[in-house]
């Protein structure tokens, strides 16, 4: 039997989530080795989303995705806090696609803005994507900086610059080399591959509706409507990493535009703080110098494989 009335039934107004979600994937499963500075990687890139889109109304949702008890207790705090709005804890790694199926499926936001746990955001990184977003006519995903990605996956992007007439659509070096260096540089790319990819490359930019974009977008950072994620749901890949480049993919084919803006507003910090954006250029060559000698690099990359497919692979 029933004791008394639920107290619930006498509350007449209950809170509405903001129309943007931002929704980061997090996983930490140790701290050590690897994923020793993450922690504070995580923590930069949380507080960076919060005080670059200080100008947008937003809820933050954090899914985590199996790590270890003390970053679970970080993340808890962030939550009671009121640093973070939504906080999803998997007992397990579910892998990039699994967890994208739970995290985009549960953001309540209409535009939803997906991030890796290790971006550094800028002042402005939001309201720019949504502006790209919303003034463009069917985009699929807009990534807040731009880079060289593959034109395999943005061949639907010039098709619609091509047969629109108010779009411009121009080929060139738009991108500055330093703007350019810096996001390949995290990737652990030597200055002979980037100083390679950068002259043997190009961008396409689009102009349209006074606005600027450069063709490509990247799923490791993306601002999208959710009902168009939506008809890519739920993604099916059977290993943790290196699958997720489908979204991409089938966005194209499926003839929607990716996008990103001519200024950088994020920054891919990988697994330490020491390539933050502030860091003199000179600098980080010479510290780059040593580990981007060809055979010390070529042993470290291949011992570095080796025990990430001993945990990964082989279970």
């Amino acid at each position: 039997m029933r004791i008394g009335q639920n107290p619930a039934k006498f509350v007449n107004e209950v809170a509405k989530p903001a129309r943007v979600t931002v929704a980061v994937l997090n996983y930490i499963p140790f701290i050590s080795g690897y994923y020793l500075e993450l922690p504070q990687v995580l923590k930069t890139c949380l507080d960076s989303i919060r005080a670059g889109a200080s100008d947008v109304d937003f809820d933050l949702l954090v899914f985590d995705n199996g790590s270890c008890p003390e970053i679970k207790k970080y993340l808890k705090d962030e939550l009671e806090e009121g640093r973070i709005q939504y906080l999803i804890l998997s007992e397990k790694n579910l892998g990039k696609g699994g967890a994208w199926n739970v995290m985009l499926e549960a953001a309540p936001g209409e535009i939803i803005a997906y991030a890796d746990n290790d971006c550094l955001f800028s002042s402005g990184w939001l309201s720019k994507s949504i502006e790209l977003l919303e003034t463009f006519p069917r985009v699929g995903m807009v990534t807040a900086r731009p880079f060289r990605t593959n034109p395999d996956f943005y061949s639907a992007t010039l098709d619609w610059a091509e047969q629109t007439p108010n779009a411009l659509l121009e080929a060139g070096h738009f991108l500055p080399f330093d703007v350019f260096r810096a996001f390949d540089i995290s990737l652990g790319q030597s200055e002979s591959e980037i100083q390679s990819h950068y002259e043997s490359s190009i961008d396409q930019r689009l102009s349209y509706n006074g606005l600027q974009a450069l063709a490509g977008a990247s799923h490791w950072q993306f601002t999208a409507y959710k009902s168009v994620l939506r008809e890519f749901l739920p993604f099916q890949m059977d290993r943790p990493m290196g699958q997720v480049k489908q979204l991409d993919m089938r966005m194209n084919e499926s003839g929607y535009l990716r996008l990103m803006p001519t200024e950088p507003y994020v920054m891919n910090m990988s697994n330490t703080l020491a390539e933050a954006p502030q860091q003199n250029l000179k600098q980080e060559k010479k510290a780059a110098h040593l580990r981007d000698f060809p055979p010390l690099r070529k042993l470290l990359l291949s011992f570095y494989n080796r025990i990430f497919h001993w945990y990964y692979d082989e279970r």
